[in-house]
């Protein structure tokens, strides 16, 4: 799925495009850690739930520094995310572990284009970088996961 999260010049717009973003992950994740068998993968997936909301928490006190007014929730993209999830389902862990990892592309990349704009205030930016962060050890830990698998 391509995501245009990233892209946007306005900072507050650009915010809440990553908090709407995060809260589909939420939603996506929740699904996930329903259907899969595997306790330690609900466990790690848990943590990682926990990053994304903890995402939503402070990028949208940025926000409201800023003046703006984040968002309160998952956006249509949700339904993609957890539908995703949802067919995976059929196939089992692999095939779940494969559609986050999916979904954890469209993050990776739209906090990669977040972090190459200039014009953030640099809590903003330091909530980015270290978001980023996170987002990239989620998508390693999948991509670790799924080849020793070879699912």
């Amino acid at each position: 799925m391509v995501t245009t999260v990233g892209l946007q010049d306005d900072p507050i717009a650009l915010l809440n495009a990553l908090i709407t973003l995060d809260y589909d992950a939420v939603e996506a994740y929740r699904s996930a850690i329903d259907r899969l068998d595997e306790a330690s993968y609900k466990q790690t997936l848990s943590e990682f739930l926990s990053d994304h909301i903890r995402h939503t928490t402070e990028l949208s006190a940025v926000v409201r520094g800023l003046g703006g007014t984040p968002p309160e929730g998952p956006g249509a993209k949700s339904l993609m995310t957890t539908g995703k999830v949802a067919m995976a389902d059929i196939a089992g862990d692999g095939a779940i572990l494969r559609a986050m990892l999916s979904n954890e592309g469209d993050t990776n990349t739209a906090y990669e284009r977040a972090s190459e704009h200039d014009n953030l205030p640099e809590n903003a930016r330091e909530l980015i970088d270290g978001n980023l962060s996170d987002e990239r050890r989620h998508k390693a830990w999948l991509e670790q996961v799924l080849s020793s698998k070879a699912a």
